[in-house]
């Protein structure tokens, strides 16, 4: 495809890792997320809810100041406020 006056592939706009996916407990999180997440021992797979997840996640962040762990806080969050808020 031609994006200004360049030859660019569509596959290397995006990298499915990136991409969320949702998980037996109803969360919609990305491999690079998940493999965030389990860095720090949190297991997607035990957490019944966002809000629980958002809550282990700043737990963490009160003790270690990690960037890439913040950052990944606050795409969970602003994803679940563009698919959980009524409007």
């Amino acid at each position: 495809m031609n994006i200004n006056n360049q030859n660019v592939n569509i596959d290397d706009l995006f990298d499915k890792k990136y991409m969320h996916k949702k998980l037996n407990n109803g969360i919609f999180l990305s491999d690079y997320q998940i493999e965030v997440l389990n860095r720090y021992d949190i297991d997607v797979n035990t957490i019944g809810s966002i809000s629980e997840l958002i809550y282990l996640i700043d737990e963490v962040l009160e003790s270690e100041d990690d960037s890439e762990l913040d950052s990944i806080s606050k795409e969970i969050i602003e994803f679940n406020y563009y698919t959980n808020t009524n409007k």
